[in-house]
C-alpha cells in the first residue's frame, strides 16, 4: 500500500494581512482577478462572507470563501497556487469550507464554475456538487458560460458519508485513492469571477 508523505498545512480564517499573498494567487489563477480592495471589503464589511487561507509553513498556498445566504453556503472564490496544485490542497480546502458551512448552519453548498473547467468540476464533483443550471456569458473576460453546481443537503446521510470518506482519505498516512488530488483546478480553477 502506498502512503502519501505528510503535507503540513494549516487552514485558518483569512485576515487583512493575508490579502497581498491571496492577491498573488488570484493574479496567477484568473484572467480577471479580484482587486485587493474587494477582499478587504469582504473581510471588513460583508457580514455574509467567511474566507479561509491554507498555509504551508509561512506561505499562503490557497484560499477560498463562502457567503452564507439564509441556509445556503455559496462558494465565492477558490484558488490554489500553481506550485501547490495536485497535492491535495484543494481537497483539504474544500473540506474545510464544507465544515465551515456546516458550522454556520448551511443546508447546501453552491457555486459557479467555468463550463469548460473540467478539472475544477471534477474536484467539486468529488464533494457531491452536481450541475443545476447555466449562467450564460457569466465571465467578463471571454463571455464563457458558468455552470451552477450544488450539493445535496449536507445533513443527508449519503452526503455526510461522502464528506466522512474524504476526511478519512485526507488523514495523514492514509493510502492514496479516492481523495487523490489529480482533479484539482488548473490555473483557471476559478469558482466565481
Amino acid at each position: 500500500m502506498v502512503t502519501r508523505a505528510p503535507l503540513t498545512l494549516r487552514i485558518r480564517p483569512m485576515t487583512v494581512a493575508d490579502i497581498p499573498a491571496v492577491q498573488e494567487i488570484e493574479r496567477v489563477s484568473f484572467p480577471v482577478p479580484w482587486p485587493a480592495y474587494a477582499f478587504r471589503q469582504e473581510l471588513e464589511t460583508n457580514r455574509l462572507a467567511r474566507y479561509l487561507v491554507v498555509r504551508a509553513g509561512p506561505r499562503i498556498v490557497a484560499y477560498g470563501g463562502i457567503w452564507m445566504m439564509v441556509d445556503e453556503a455559496h462558494v465565492t472564490s477558490f484558488a490554489v497556487a500553481p506550485a501547490w496544485r495536485r497535492h491535495g490542497v484543494g481537497m483539504r480546502l474544500m473540506l474545510a469550507l464544507a465544515d465551515l458551512a456546516l458550522e454556520l448552519g448551511a443546508s447546501v453548498l453552491t457555486l459557479e464554475v467555468r463550463l469548460g473547467n473540467e478539472a475544477a468540476r471534477a474536484l467539486y464533483g468529488r464533494f457531491g456538487f452536481r450541475p443545476v443550471g447555466i449562467r450564460p456569458r457569466y465571465y467578463s473576460d471571454n463571455g464563457e458560460d458558468a455552470l451552477i453546481m450544488t450539493t445535496d443537503r449536507l445533513d443527508d446521510p449519503a452526503m455526510a458519508a461522502r464528506i466522512a470518506r474524504i476526511r478519512v482519505a485526507l488523514a495523514p498516512g492514509a493510502p492514496e485513492g479516492e481523495a487523490e488530488a489529480d482533479d484539482e483546478p488548473d490555473a483557471d480553477g476559478e469558482v466565481a469571477g
